[in-house]
């Protein structure tokens, strides 16, 4: 099955072929910063099964993890729409939920690192949570 995404102009496009490996929310800093305070949603597909075509700007940083993670947005509105940590082999891209055209195709399992959320942050208490990243 494939599955299709956009950023929120349209110039960049996602195909993802098969089913998502997996889906979670995240309370990093880097996410809550990415997300403009909240946590984000990421449905992780692997990096054989990702296309993205149109102008993405990369950005590297080092994260709360340790791992360089690149994180892509749209050139021309600015739009984050994956991230993936740079290691060998390559793992799963994170695609952001609210890209995909269809973000019901997979329902968060677990929430990560839920030891950098603010006070006021609302988890689902029914998925488990993990106070940094989620055991390999």
């Amino acid at each position: 099955m494939t599955h299709t995404g956009q950023c929120l102009c349209g110039a960049v496009k996602l195909s993802l072929e098969g089913e998502p490996i997996a889906a979670r929310m995240c309370w990093c800093r880097d996410c809550q910063r990415l997300a403009s305070g909240s946590a984000t949603v990421n449905v992780l597909f692997a990096p054989e099964n990702v296309t993205v075509t149109g102008p993405v700007t990369l950005h590297r940083k080092t994260a709360d993890s340790g791992n360089t993670v690149e994180r892509a947005f749209c050139s021309a509105c600015g739009s984050h729409v994956f991230s993936r940590p740079l290691l060998d082999p390559p793992v799963a891209y994170r695609i952001r939920a609210g890209a995909l055209d269809n973000p019901d195709i997979a329902k968060p399992t677990g929430i990560i690192w839920t030891a950098s959320a603010p006070s006021w942050a609302v988890m689902d208490p029914a998925l488990p949570q993990f106070p940094k990243a989620p055991p390999a």
